[in-house]
């Protein structure tokens, strides 16, 4: 299948690599910034583009591994024609694509990714949908050649996995964040607090996050809880953050 990366970013990246490393046909990539187009290019071998009107006709798929928000403003005047053409975000929905072409589709791959850290994507679960039955084999036989979690998954269910994607990843991280500045303040190493997120990664693997909580919120430890919010008031946002998730932990096990 001859594919062209429209986009540079880390998911354009790492799932250009993935895709290479299967011996899939990558032609082209195409970006707005002409270093990092050459640099992408470079790594798959390929020749590239910064100018729309040079992006190939011919190609069999258009892989648009961009923002939300620069979807149309790409698509506008792209002689993608009707080619199959697909986004890979977690929020915009899969009709957004029916104005640029009669065959579109989503590759979503559901996975933290950066440029500079190669990610095994055999492990990365990929949602697939696609606006008819033949384009969604060809997303779904695309998928499974990189990934061993292949899952049809429509629009309305893939928001819905992207908010919850939101929630365990992105927020999480920025709590390690706060937590890593805490004991910045207090010349401690957060090498400190790394088996505690492993383990507490481990057994939401292995079990029901809602029945392996713990800490001084469900315990009901008030006195931990008032002192906790006293110690926050230097940064009454994180006291905030601490306050309102306490409070949640309390009523959903309430």
């Amino acid at each position: 299948m001859r594919i062209v990366l429209l986009g540079t970013g880390n998911l354009a990246t790492q799932l250009g690599l993935a895709l290479l490393a299967k011996n899939a046909e990558v032609v082209q990539v195409y970006g707005r910034n002409l270093s990092g187009t050459a640099t992408l290019a470079n790594l798959m071998g390929c020749p590239w583009t910064t100018d729309k009107s040079q992006i190939i006709q011919d190609a069999e798929l258009y892989i648009l591994a961009v923002t939300e928000e620069a979807i149309p403003l790409i698509l506008r005047d792209a002689p993608i024609r009707n080619h199959l053409l697909v986004h890979t975000s977690g929020s915009v929905q899969m009709d957004i694509l029916a104005a640029f072409s009669d065959n579109f589709g989503v590759f979503y791959p559901l996975q933290t990714l950066s440029a500079h850290k190669t990610v095994d994507f055999s492990q990365v679960p990929i949602c697939v949908e696609a606006n008819n039955g033949k384009n969604l084999e060809k997303l779904s036989l695309l998928a499974h050649t990189i990934s061993e979690q292949v899952f049809t998954v429509n629009s309305v269910q893939r928001r819905e996995l992207h908010l919850a994607a939101v929630f365990v990843c992105n927020f999480v991280n920025h709590l390690y964040t706060i937590g890593e500045k805490l004991l910045q303040e207090q010349q401690l190493d957060f090498r400190l607090l790394k088996p505690l997120i492993l383990e507490t990664a481990n057994k939401a693997m292995a079990f029901s996050p809602a029945t392996v909580q713990t800490g001084p919120a469900i315990r009901g430890n008030q006195n931990i809880l008032d002192l906790h919010l006293k110690m926050l008031e230097q940064h009454p946002k994180w006291q905030k953050i601490y306050e309102l998730i306490s409070l949640d932990i309390q009523h959903f096990h309430s």
